[in-house]
């Protein structure tokens, strides 16, 4: 799959790496670029160290400014061939460039970082070499931001394989090499997987594997260049939440034994006083009205994968008004538990399955945004926190449709 390679200072071994995974990423390129050889010097200086651009043989010069920006780390460009474009592709550029350099850790942040700062690399990195084999970030966050980790992937994930990971889709995260053969040849590896389903995948596999996770908190506040957007892109959206369904079928061996959830250590410093998340403005009428028109389109698949109860309820709830508008969590936790006995069975195709949870995501957004818009984002927290514990209470739901656990 690797195109083409640059490599100036012929980099043959390195202990730690950073990836950038880039597609037209020229604007932006240079700041992470800067901060990671800066955290790389200040909290890494007794490793060698290279700085790789993972990229998808961008067209807008983000090969050129990489390889521009001064850096007293040596640097190494990265691409998939012009036909092939994903993140998940260029993160298994990295992995396999990572195994090829014999390196014993690889911290990844996103290329379109504005906010990241050389502790980044320092919190991400610092748990590999004290004995973890993957580190998920904690931000501080916008209570709206995050909106499809918040509602679907974090409960989901937390309730199925009992590890309370916070942000199992954070984008900048670190893993131990030796987890990196894992990635490289597990059979579930697939084109969403190589999309943006490599977040997921990635979380989820180290969970399965049994590999000792930690939580970081990265510093800053997140801020990047698609920063605010409460609904991804209806292909992302398809991608990471198909990816998960796709691994609640392959691991049932484990979450059908998994009953609660544990914490998840965290490494380094606490909340303590942190600058505040950038604001963002939620349309609570585009929210209302995604979910009312979802009705139009896929009605008759709602009624096909959902028991008349909870599909009755559903209709009760576009009764309401806007100003007193709510879906219930629980409600909502066995719509996710019957899309995956749905997807798993094939009661219908799963691309439309997938597409058609969209319209019932805005709703219960749109019920999140209502009941903590008065919230500080502590209080926002623990709310999640206890829709979190509603998805574990109902999860004898999923162990008895599903069948076989």
């Amino acid at each position: 799959m690797l195109a083409y390679e640059e490599n100036p200072e012929q980099v043959e071994r390195a202990d730690l790496v950073v990836g950038l995974p880039t597609h037209n990423d020229a604007e932006n390129i240079a700041h992470p670029t800067t901060e990671a050889a800066k955290g790389l010097l200040d909290y890494f200086g007794d490793k060698n160290s290279v700085i790789i651009n993972c990229d998808n043989h961008s067209e807008d010069g983000t090969k050129e400014a990489f390889l521009q920006t001064p850096s007293e780390i040596p640097k190494i460009y990265l691409s998939t061939p012009p036909e092939t474009t994903g993140r998940g592709y260029n993160l298994r550029n990295l992995i396999e460039k990572a195994i090829q350099l014999q390196s014993q850790a690889v911290i990844v942040v996103d290329a379109d970082l504005q906010s990241i700062t050389s502790h980044w690399i320092k919190n991400l990195g610092e748990p590999i070499f004290a004995g973890f084999g993957f580190v998920a970030p904690l931000y501080v966050r916008h209570k709206y931001e995050g909106a499809v980790a918040n509602s679907i992937i974090y409960p989901l994930t937390r309730a199925l394989y009992g590890r309370r990971v916070r942000q199992p889709i954070g984008g900048d995260f670190a893993f131990a090499t030796n987890l990196a053969e894992t990635y490289l040849h597990h059979p579930s590896w697939n084109d969403r997987v190589g999309q943006f389903g490599v977040d997921i995948w990635m979380t989820t596999l180290a969970i399965y594997e049994g590999i000792p996770i930690c939580q970081s908190f990265v510093g800053r506040p997140k801020i990047y260049r698609d920063n605010g957007q409460i609904v991804p892109s209806d292909p992302a959206f398809s991608q990471i939440v198909g990816t998960l369904l796709d691994l609640v079928i392959l691991f049932q061996d484990l979450w059908g034994r998994v009953k609660w959830s544990k914490p998840t250590a965290i490494y380094g410093f606490g909340m303590g006083e942190v600058e505040p998340p950038e604001p963002i403005e939620v349309s609570q009428t585009e929210l209302h009205e995604g979910f009312v028109q979802g009705f139009e389109k896929h009605q008759q698949l709602w009624e096909s994968v959902l028991e008349n109860n909870i599909y009755n309820k559903l209709g009760e709830i576009r009764e309401l008004p806007l100003a007193h508008f709510s879906f219930p969590s629980e409600i909502w936790a066995r719509i996710l538990y019957s899309y995956c006995v749905a997807y798993k069975s094939e009661v219908v195709d799963r691309e439309p399955l997938l597409h058609s949870l969209v319209p019932l995501f805005l709703g219960k957004n749109l019920s999140f945004v209502k009941k903590t818009e008065r919230m500080s984002i502590q209080q926002a927290e623990e709310y999640i926190e206890n829709e979190c514990m509603i998805f574990e209470e109902a999860k004898p739901y999923l162990l008895n449709k599903w069948g076989g656990v």
